[in-house]
């Protein structure tokens, strides 16, 4: 049955955006007694240099003990359920706002208006502070060029470039449950039907027959690709130009010339942290220019959030980046229902 949800516009500008003011940096200032203690830790869905680099700083910074686990976006919402009565995470840095959407309506998520979040977009914003955004990435195809010669197919520059039957098996792409950047593939197919569900399985079911694998991880396809086991991975962009600058040079970074979705990446306090004057330090330093200058410094180039950051050559431009109206909210309400029907009538199913 077909079931059209309504597409909100959440258009993305140009990389050079500007705003008047000074970034307030309150991070001594979150507790009561301004004094900060105990420890943190960070439920974190960037790559894991990234992590460690992130919750590093904050420890030198604070002295705040800061830990990190790396998880998916799928992952991270299900440990926050399991443990929603006793928190292991106070934390979450880094995922797609669609799963903080999912995080928050399932009440997993603790409000928090930053004063440094003034210092950021609204359109980067929740308008009811369960996450702030921190970086931008859009979603495209990372092809190994010898691989792709071998088989006789171009860089693919369209989505349907994808269900090339000399692909079959040579894609790789991660599953909607557990990854957000494949709930972006599979909220972008929706987005490109005019929310249209059958037609976007459609493709779906298509694309099916030429996966590879469904990896856990939202990055694994990059380096699945990089390895030539996959002609093409689906991957946010950043994820290739950093695995193409480790030494995995035959990757070539493409996108869907009718559009592509995207992610807001976003930071959160999980609801019932322990420490929360600390959580609030956290997230106050995250939004600052201090905080997410340090992405580039480990190869991580999705556009940063706060218009004092550094914008560096290899982040892609997203004024020239043809970008679908991504309604997050739309989203976060509807991925239970499309996950488990994608596992039921896709994943399940043998491949043609």
């Amino acid at each position: 049955m077909k079931r059209k949800v309504a597409l909100s516009m959440a258009i993305l500008g140009s990389t050079a955006l500007s705003l008047t003011g000074c970034v307030v940096d309150d991070t001594q200032q979150a507790s009561a007694d301004g004094e900060l203690s105990g420890s943190l830790t960070v439920a974190c869905g960037a790559m894991e240099d990234w992590c460690q680099a992130m919750t590093t700083a904050f420890t030198e910074k604070t002295g705040v003990q800061t830990d990190f686990v790396r998880l998916s976006s799928g992952e991270t919402v299900a440990r926050l359920e399991a443990a929603k009565s006793s928190p292991e995470f106070d934390v979450w840095h880094g995922g797609p706002a669609d799963g903080y959407g999912t995080a928050s309506d399932a009440g997993l998520l603790e409000q928090y208006e930053s004063p440094n979040a003034a210092q950021i977009p609204a359109k980067y914003r929740d308008a009811e502070n369960f996450w702030t955004g921190v970086y931008v990435g859009a979603l495209g195809f990372c092809s190994n060029q010898a691989k792709l010669d071998s088989l006789g197919v171009d860089v693919p520059t369209a989505w349907d470039d994808l269900l090339d039957p000399k692909l079959a098996g040579q894609v790789s792409t991660a599953h909607p449950s557990t990854s957000g950047t494949a709930f972006t593939t599979m909220w972008t197919q929706v987005t490109l039907a005019n929310g249209d569900e059958d037609a976007a399985f459609d493709y779906m079911r298509k694309l099916h027959n030429n996966v590879l694998q469904y990896s856990k991880s939202g990055t694994a396809p990059g380096q699945a690709a990089g390895r030539g086991e996959a002609a093409v991975g689906l991957v946010f962009t950043h994820d290739c130009v950093k695995y193409k600058e480790a030494g995995m040079t035959d990757l070539q970074v493409s996108l869907p010339e009718e559009g592509t979705g995207y992610e807001v990446g976003g930071v959160g306090i999980v609801k019932g942290t322990q420490n929360l004057a600390a959580a609030q330090a956290y997230i106050d330093w995250s939004l600052t220019p201090e905080a997410q200058d340090i992405g580039p410094t480990v190869g991580s180039y999705q556009v940063l959030t706060n218009p004092e950051s550094v914008q560096d050559e290899r982040m892609i431009d997203l004024g020239t980046t043809n970008l679908v109206d991504y309604d997050f909210a739309a989203a976060a309400a509807a991925k239970k229902e499309l996950t488990t029907r994608f596992d039921e009538e896709i994943a399940a199913q043998p491949r043609e």
